[in-house]
């Protein structure tokens, strides 16, 4: 079972991270009048899934590790509906957003597996431990 100590190792954050990048790419080419609209919500609404995941481990307290890992799956799932708004006003391709929403189905999906885990699993976190490894996690795969 590995040993967890940094929030850059989770899975999880790893794939929040990498959509992140691709709704950047993605918002780039929207319309300039969309700068502050659209495109503005959908990154902040990527950030936010890859910055609850990493606020939620640095919590130090499983509970609410869990806690922000179901805020980070609602700005996933935000993310999600945004792609759809995007395909609407013809700002990305029909293949553009099937990839997208794939992407957050599978971190969904994902971040939900993590939360029934930590809710199983003896470990309460770093901040209510004895001393010893930060956190054990066999992340479930999906």
């Amino acid at each position: 079972m590995p040993t967890i100590e940094r929030f850059e190792d989770l899975r999880v954050w790893q794939e929040a991270r990498e959509i992140v990048n691709h709704v950047y790419r993605l918002t780039a080419r929207f319309p300039s009048s969309e700068r502050y609209g659209l495109a503005s919500q959908m990154q902040r609404a990527a950030v936010s899934t890859m910055s609850n995941i990493a606020e939620g481990f640095e919590r130090g307290t499983t509970k609410e590790f869990i806690n922000f890992l179901y805020i980070a799956k609602g700005s996933n799932g935000e993310v999600r509906s945004q792609a759809y708004v995007a395909l609407d006003l013809g700002y990305i391709s029909q293949t553009e957003c099937d990839d997208l929403i794939r992407r957050c189905d599978k971190l969904s999906r994902r971040i939900y597996n993590f939360i029934e885990y930590l809710k199983r699993t003896p470990i309460k976190g770093p901040k209510l431990r004895e001393p010893g490894p930060v956190w054990y996690l066999d992340e479930p795969a999906t």
